[in-house]
């Protein structure tokens, strides 16, 4: 399929001093600067907006390619001419989120108050937080109202925050392998692997700027993360329980395929992720709850519409937390389609499902831009 060709990263700088960003926990941050890409054009109308938003380890490159990489975005199968989100149709937007360490601000930028990384001074954020700058941007743009709001995993909890914190600024939105809220176990994954960050002889209490990182207490904390985002049917596919050599080697090197995968995910991450940011934004995640009396208000008109995707192998967000999503939707007379795709990929599946997706993805947004948004009430 067609590609975008070659993408450039742009930057708007905002909360400028006194007037900073105001956090869900009451502190201030400020100036804030949020990186951000887009894909296709702005309508005439400004009505076929759509605001992307990644996943954990995502980042504002989500299609297209930097110039001299020969990797794409991270979701450049679905973005772009005829795929899911239709450049020839509608003005994609994808922004790295505050707390992230690919252009937005976070741990690793420069505190004005110091000259220097921020470190564990920058202050807690949320997804709500994350929301409210991502805000920002679409008003820089001059965009009203977004047609729909799209994203899987951490992806999915910025679309249903949007629809809580600004319901009467999206037309629809499409969370993808999500949940209202992390259950214990969800939480328990983050914090082994917050536990293996700062149990990094090179953490220092989050100030290594300058000096050696925690590449090996992040490392593992994204082996980790790898386990929990195959499900054990793709791992016995991909790996099953092949060696690397014929004989075992009789020591704590590398015997199996699936080890040398893991320590390669490992090391490759290294290098393009902050230790910090991985803190600060595991943290986000565990803190997110819309459930119940959180989520939109039942006496409050909502005319957005839901397509609400999730994956039979997924076992980091199991299908019933996307069925409780659209539970509450319901209960409170709110458009929802939900649909749970056959896949064996695990909660990988909303980057690699892209057939399945993509028919349901566009019919969706082909039905929601024909319809003529109604007054809110």
């Amino acid at each position: 399929m067609n590609t975008l060709g070659i993408i450039q990263t742009k930057e708007i700088t905002f909360a400028q001093p006194p007037d900073e960003l105001i956090l869900e926990s009451g502190q201030k941050l400020g100036p804030v600067t949020v990186a951000y890409e887009t894909y296709g054009t702005l309508n005439a109308a400004k009505s076929n907006a759509i605001l992307v938003t990644h996943a954990f380890s995502g980042d504002a490159h989500a299609a297209g390619y930097h110039e001299g990489e020969e990797k794409p975005g991270w979701w450049d199968a679905m973005i772009g001419p005829g795929k899911a989100f239709d450049t020839d149709k509608y003005f994609v937007i994808s922004s790295n989120v505050i707390g992230g360490c690919k252009g937005s601000t976070g741990p690793a930028s420069i505190n004005p108050a110091t000259g220097k990384p921020y470190g564990l001074d920058f202050p807690i954020i949320t997804i709500p937080d994350m929301v409210h700058a991502q805000k920002r941007l679409i008003d820089h743009l001059g965009i009203d109202t977004l047609l729909s709001v799209a994203g899987g995993s951490m992806g999915g909890m910025q679309a249903l925050q949007w629809a809580v914190s600004y319901p009467e600024k999206i037309r629809s939105a499409i969370p993808i392998a999500t949940t209202l809220k992390h259950s214990p176990q969800q939480i328990a994954f983050d914090e082994v692997g917050r536990q293996a960050i700062m149990a990094d002889p090179d953490w220092h209490e989050g100030d290594y700027y300058g000096k050696a990182h925690p590449e090996r207490g992040l490392a593992i904390a994204r082996m980790v993360g790898h386990i929990t985002y195959m499900s054990d049917q793709s791992m016995e596919e991909k790996f099953s329980r092949r060696r690397k050599e014929n004989d075992y080697a009789f020591s704590f090197k590398s015997d199996f395929e699936v080890e040398g995968y893991l320590r390669y995910r490992g090391d490759t991450f290294v290098k393009r992720f902050d230790a910090n940011s991985y803190l600060y934004i595991t943290k986000a995640m565990d803190y997110f709850d819309v459930a119940g009396k959180k989520f939109i208000a039942a006496d409050k008109k909502v005319d957005a519409q839901f397509l609400i995707l999730s994956f039979q192998s997924d076992w980091l967000y199991p299908s019933y937390q996307s069925r409780d999503i659209a539970n509450e939707l319901r209960m409170r007379s709110i458009d929802v389609t939900y649909c749970e795709i056959k896949s064996t990929y695990g909660h990988d599946a909303f980057l690699l499902e892209v057939d399945a997706e993509t028919h349901l993805i566009k019919h969706f947004l082909e039905k929601v831009s024909q319809q003529k948004k109604s007054p809110t009430v």
